[in-house]
């Protein structure tokens, strides 16, 4: 495969319920909608959606298990995605399980107990795909030092969301998408402007700060923060909101788009995906991306 992204890191299966109405108070109930298994993770729904803008992906990662590999393997297979370095292992496998409203989502996952096993439950980035490699997209979950100086010995640029200012993810990057979740959880209260200069202040990479629906605020070191409306459209789930926003950076990346083209791109992969439920089945489409932007 020429030309390729190569993705790495969570790649799993994703139990997800859409509630009819909001979602419930404790000791009360809620009607579920509709109700899918199908891939899922920060890698596994970004590379769906680069899939559908056009990109040829070769993935890396999380192990499979014996309740997730079908779903995974024939989800990428049929799309001609390169699975040739997925490893299947004698477990369950990965699976979080979603529930959803129109504006918010919950996930439930065992997390504590794959982290806290001592062993990996996902295979370190492979040398010869980042070689080889135009781009690559790269979760900060799993061998990031590994990952970032693999990516700095061949010299490829390289995507990645949710780490800290002074990680080596961070330094390195080309491209950093924090969530505004990941920095609540982070840094608490800390002003805005002051984190996104202590995250310029350490990469010459492109950084961006996602808040939902509210202004993004993105820019590098030096600069002064730079902000941009995201686009509103009627909104079915955000769940993969994130990831599919990580995916439109991917393809800007690719693509080698200006900053500023790289957000509005991002933002409007990100918003259609909203518009959608699920996002493995529905990803958005360069036509109806290309429509967007042509509104804004």
């Amino acid at each position: 495969m020429n030309n390729f992204i190569y993705m790495y890191g969570m790649i799993i299966s994703t139990q997800s319920f859409l509630l009819k109405g909001s979602f419930p108070a404790p000791d009360s109930e809620a009607e579920i909608k509709e109700k899918y298994h199908l891939v899922g993770g920060e890698t596994g729904t970004a590379a769906a959606v680069c899939l559908s803008l056009g990109l040829n992906v070769k993935l890396g990662g999380t192990h499979l298990g014996s309740l997730n590999k079908d779903i995974i393997l024939n989800y990428f297979g049929s799309k001609n995605a390169d699975i040739s370095e997925l490893v299947t292992k004698p477990f369950d496998g990965v699976t979080d399980y979603i529930i959803i409203d129109k504006n918010t989502r919950t996930c439930f996952g065992e997390w504590e107990k794959l982290f806290g096993s001592g062993k990996p439950f996902y295979e370190p980035p492979n040398e010869a795909s980042i070689r080889d490699c135009e781009c690559a997209g790269i979760d900060p979950f799993f061998y990031p030092e590994i990952s970032a100086e693999l990516c700095l010995k061949y010299s490829k640029p390289y995507a990645t969301i949710d780490c800290t200012y002074d990680s080596v993810m961070n330094r390195h990057c080309a491209i950093n998408a924090v969530s505004h979740q990941f920095l609540k959880t982070c840094y608490g209260n800390t002003d805005l402007e002051e984190l996104f200069r202590l995250y310029t202040d350490n990469t010459d990479g492109l950084v961006i700060f996602t808040r939902g629906e509210k202004e993004l605020i993105y820019g590098r070191k030096g600069q002064k923060p730079k902000y941009f409306k995201p686009y509103s459209l009627g909104v079915i789930s955000t769940l993969g909101a994130g990831d599919s926003f990580k995916a439109g950076t991917i393809y800007a990346l690719y693509n080698k788009m200006s900053d500023e083209d790289t957000v509005r791109y991002a933002s409007a992969v990100a918003g259609l995906a909203c518009t959608k439920f699920p996002i493995a089945l529905y990803p958005p489409t360069v036509k109806e991306v290309e429509k967007l932007l042509q509104q804004k």
